[in-house]
């Protein structure tokens, strides 16, 4: 396999467009030469099979999607609770609607993943890994509600992302009364996080 660096992370962010916009089976090496605008082949050459490709997105992803470490720093100063809660999902909902490509893209890991035994196990240790560092960032920065609190926390933001991010136009017109995704994220951590 080659071995740049730099054209390696080319091709997997040129994955993540491929995946986002295509679907995993408009995911070929072709495309993804394509979208990275290099010679076809060159993929091949980094990458041993398209499951090799879909473990260094899965990884590229998380590393994309991730909290900035100094906006959390920032949030930490505030008092510690549910209000700072409320902080943390709009920087979640900002950074998916950031790069809405990228949480795009997790979303369709999550269905191929469906599909792929041997993605399934990966991706389900890299999502497990997140939902089990979450809980002990939770716990570490003394936020009120345990570790269910979280895991529930966890499951209505994302249902509340794959609204957002799949029909952003029409979530009035699919949850018709429930306000706007900043209003709806104060309603869920106000539902699933208890006072203190």
């Amino acid at each position: 396999m080659a071995g740049n660096p730099e054209r390696r992370s080319a091709l997997v962010d040129a994955g993540v467009e491929v995946l986002a916009r295509e679907g995993a089976r408009g995911l070929t090496f072709r495309a993804v030469d394509a979208e990275a605008g290099v010679p076809v082949g060159t993929a091949s050459n980094y990458f041993a099979d398209r499951d090799a490709l879909l473990r260094q997105i899965d990884t590229r992803l998380h590393i994309r999607l991730a909290p900035d470490p100094d906006k959390f720093a920032e949030l930490l100063t505030r008092p510690k609770d549910r209000s700072l809660v409320v902080g943390f999902m709009h920087d979640l909902m900002a950074r998916a609607t950031r790069d809405r490509t990228g949480y795009l893209a997790l979303l369709e890991m999550r269905l191929e993943a469906t599909r792929r035994p041997e993605l399934r196990a990966s991706f389900t240790r890299s999502v497990r890994a997140d939902l089990e560092k979450g809980i002990r960032f939770h716990r570490e920065a003394g936020l009120p509600g345990g570790d269910e609190t979280v895991t529930v926390l966890y499951l209505a933001m994302l249902g509340l992302l794959l609204e957002h991010l799949t029909l952003p136009e029409a979530l009035e017109g699919v949850l018709p009364g429930v306000g706007v995704p900043q209003g709806l994220v104060e309603r869920i951590v106000k539902t699933v996080v208890p006072e203190t």
